[in-house]
């Protein structure tokens, strides 16, 4: 098989900080955990707030060949980048290059931010130039990094989420998008904050306002997309979200651990399909296993729609493969093929250490009711051994593991110097059982010791 991951997600440090835990007055909304930071203060590695020393200090390329490496080990042969700081992109540029697989990079950019305020609440706020300084180095880096190590690496504008971008931003970025010739990847109709200030600001859904701005087509991707008009929980009166994203052949790129781990899902991976949407699949957070998504995808869209045949294992393994080369434009990838890259996927139905697969009657059955990642024995893109026998070639798994804990174990002791109430990492995000009493959360984090 040939996979395509269409989100990459987050960097390991600040991602662990959302599991079980969150605001009930930020409605669930994941990373707010670590980007609102106090005034005076930041949360590390937020390209809105760091210095160039901060930028320079900042460990980007763990946390840029980690990235590469675990999407590769878990099968993906190209992967969308979620829009994170040009160093960043930069580091991950380097990562594809030396392990040979596809991505499309681009830094994100935004016209305003969130803030915490000091009652710990939240604020939205205007960056001072409107965002255009991010927006010029996307394009920089767009124009010198499209069509790197051999064609591998591929440009593309991430206008980070659809609240925090203006109207003149989007309608830039979809001019930008014909000149530059390059895939758009955009979070819309994700959350309810997003929602309500969207309806408050421009009287009109997420999807309707992208419309308004011509930032719709084959090559547009929408992270998650789950909020609808047409979702009951919008209370959105003649809505047709769904058929503009049909009608405008754009893709929703649908992370379903994502959504799943936060109370919320696509309501329903069937009725986008019947609706004539394109339907990729991402990753947007640990793990970033593309097999497992598949199987998060296809058990919640059955109960969503509380139907059994819906979101088949055919349909999400073409979300997993077709879907996401739809959105980027390239009918040389997702399929085996004549005229198609040489980017293959080689998958065990009996692992060494496993028997999970039990007895396989149905290949793609099985993989999406039975498999993850660690299944994955052998990767070739362009023809090319990427991945062999579950192994890098020239990558210590195991000391890239130990680099990127030690970083997340530094990320996580700064918490309480930016954090708006002052918490730690233990007090933001509660360990599964408790290791401290509440009056001892006020401090650095104590470090646990990681077993393998």
């Amino acid at each position: 098989m040939t996979s395509l991951a269409t989100l990459s997600g987050r960097s390991v440090p600040d991602a662990r900080l959302i599991a079980d835990s969150g605001r009930k007055d930020y409605w669930a909304q994941p990373f707010w955990h670590w980007t609102l930071a106090r005034p005076g203060t930041h949360a590390p590695g937020d390209v809105r707030y760091d210095s160039a020393t901060d930028a320079r200090r900042n460990p980007d390329s763990v946390a840029a060949l980690f990235t590469a490496a675990e999407l590769l080990r878990n099968g993906t042969t190209t992967f969308v980048e979620v829009g994170s700081r040009v160093t960043l992109q930069s580091a991950l540029a380097e990562a594809v290059t030396r392990l040979g697989t596809r991505a499309y990079l681009g830094p994100g950019y935004q016209s305003a931010h969130f803030v915490g305020t000091s009652t710990g609440q939240y604020a939205r706020e205007e960056l001072p130039d409107h965002g255009r300084g991010e927006m010029d180095a996307a394009i920089e880096f767009v124009q010198a990094y499209d069509g790197q190590a051999s064609g591998r690496i591929r440009g593309a504008l991430v206008p980070r989420e659809s609240e925090v971008c203006d109207l003149q931003m989007l309608i830039e970025t979809s001019k930008l998008m014909k000149d530059l010739d390059v895939p758009v990847q955009i979070h819309a109709a994700y959350c309810p904050q997003e929602w309500f200030h969207v309806v408050q600001e421009h009287g009109c859904t997420p999807i309707e306002l992208l419309e308004r701005a011509g930032l719709l087509g084959p090559r547009v991707m929408i992270g998650h997309g789950q909020l609808v008009a047409e979702n009951p929980l919008s209370n959105w009166a003649g809505g047709r979200d769904l058929e503009i994203l049909a009608q405008t052949q754009s893709t929703v790129a649908h992370s379903p651990t994502n959504l799943m781990r936060r109370g919320r899902f696509l309501d329903s991976f069937g009725s986008y399909r019947d609706a004539g949407v394109n339907i990729s699949l991402g990753t947007d957070t640990f793990p970033r296993d593309l097999i497992s998504q598949m199987r998060m995808a296809s058990y919640c869209g059955k109960v969503a729609a509380r139907d059994f045949t819906s979101a088949s294992a055919a349909q999400v393994f073409e979300a997993a493969t077709l879907g996401g080369a739809r959105a980027l434009g390239r009918d040389d990838l997702g399929r085996l093929g004549k005229g198609s890259r040489a980017d293959v996927t080689v998958i065990s139905m009996r692992p060494q250490t496993s028997m999970r697969h039990g007895v396989v009657r149905d290949p793609i059955q099985a993989l999406v009711d039975c498999g993850i990642g660690d299944d994955v024995e052998t990767v070739l893109v362009d023809g090319n051994i990427c991945l062999e026998q579950g192994r890098i070639p020239g990558i210590d798994l195991d000391a890239l593991l130990d680099e990127a804990q030690a970083n997340a174990e530094r990320y996580w002791d700064s918490v309480h110097t930016w954090d708006p109430q002052g918490r730690d990492a233990d007090a933001q995000c509660p360990p599964a059982f408790p290791t401290r009493s509440p009056e001892e959360h006020s401090g650095p984090r104590v470090r646990h010791a990681v077993a393998r």
